[in-house]
């Protein structure tokens, strides 16, 4: 006799059907093998033990604060343990339960809809500036233009053009500035027809630039103000555009002056929710949502956006993570943006691991390599 402990992030379907487990077998027992952890803030004390024994009964669990069972405080905060299979069970008898618990099993039902993407988008940034922070990725006419090449050659899914920095304190740059950088680029994309071999994305929130490379023939919009602006909106729709909603807190000039949030993962969750509100109330279909490493953030706030990412699969929109060569890998293991390669293929593979299902960044070769063996990993 052989025992083997394996992974808890095994594909327990492929494993109960390598077993030999008839098909009503493979789906009860595949979401016993899958476990959730989740918090649960401001429930009423009365809803927390109902839960608790609810919870008890059919052998998950409800971690509450000292003093809950004899109602100490008003509203408390708790964490959920159970698998798949438990939740669905809960989900469905807490339905009936006052103290909010009708809310919360709700939200528990949209949590067993969502599933992690099957497939992963690398997005390669082309820098039309020259006061982008990773001077790497700067590029003008010509050369640009044979970095877009090369980027199609190493499996690029989609290519970022823009032509203002966005790091933290930089400068301000005039509409037309920035179209007089980005166009020479755009027109020979659209020359070339470049379009036709990669999908090409516009990293501005000027209108002006935005309406140019649509009709350049770019597909996507990567907007780092979340659609701030109506005529962004207006725009996409009208091209029928897919818009990426980035969130960020402050501007480029003053996000990183001491960022504060009341709950982080809740807050931003918030805001995008609002945004894809907005995008589809003018008739935008396709919608991205990024959390917006970096962007009015400390370092424990982008990690803890990428440790729990899952938070916001229940936005039902596909995740972009950008955390290519950030200052915040330097604030772990002090590094120059051209030494930030590791950092960033670690921290892209863990937001993966947690549901992105796009990736922004520098180094394309680099990424598509890491997805690859990430993938044959996950599938032994």
């Amino acid at each position: 006799m052989q025992v083997n402990k394996l992974s808890s992030s095994i594909d327990a379907k492929k494993y109960l059907n390598n077993l030999g487990v008839d098909s009503g077998g493979v789906n009860i027992l595949s979401s016993k093998m899958s476990h959730h952890i989740i918090y649960i803030k401001e429930l009423h004390v009365g809803g927390a033990n109902i839960l608790k024994q609810d919870a008890l009964s059919i052998g998950a669990d409800l971690a509450v604060p000292r003093g809950t069972v004899i109602a100490k405080t008003l509203h408390v905060d708790c964490i959920l343990i159970a698998t798949t299979a438990q939740l669905k069970t809960l989900s469905k008898k807490e339905l009936a339960q006052p103290f909010g618990l009708k809310e919360l099993a709700s939200k528990l039902q949209d949590i067993l809809k969502v599933s992690k993407p099957l497939h992963v988008d690398v997005m390669g940034v082309i820098n039309a500036n020259d006061d982008s922070f990773f001077s790497a990725s700067r590029f003008n006419g010509s050369d640009a233009i044979n970095k877009i090449e090369q980027m199609i050659e190493d499996g690029a899914h989609i290519i970022d053009i823009g032509g203002v920095s966005s790091a933290p304190n930089s400068l301000h740059v005039e509409s037309y500035e920035e179209l007089r950088r980005v166009k020479p680029i755009i027109d020979v994309i659209k020359k070339m027809k470049l379009y036709e071999k990669v999908k090409f994305s516009i990293d501005s929130y000027e209108p002006k630039v935005i309406s140019y490379a649509l009709d350049g023939g770019f597909k996507i919009v990567n907007d780092i103000t979340g659609l701030e602006n109506d005529e962004v909106c207006k725009l996409c729709a009208s091209y029928n555009a897919t818009a990426v909603i980035m969130h960020m807190q402050g501007s480029p000039q003053t996000m990183q002056k001491n960022p504060q949030y009341e709950d982080i993962l809740s807050d931003v969750y918030s805001f995008l929710e609002n945004r894809i509100k907005k995008a589809e109330s003018f008739g935008i279909n396709d919608i991205i949502v990024d959390i917006g490493i970096g962007f009015g953030k400390t370092l424990e706030d982008n990690l803890m956006l990428i440790k729990h990412l899952e938070h916001f699969l229940t936005l039902n929109k596909p995740i972009l993570v950008g955390a290519s060569r950030k200052s915040m890998i330097d604030k772990i293991s002090s590094s120059l943006p051209h030494e930030r390669l590791a950092g960033s293929l670690t921290l892209h593979l863990e937001a993966v691991k947690n549901g992105a299902s796009m990736l922004r960044v520098h180094d394309v070769g680099e990424h598509i390599q890491a997805i690859k063996v990430q993938e044959a990993i996950n599938g032994i």
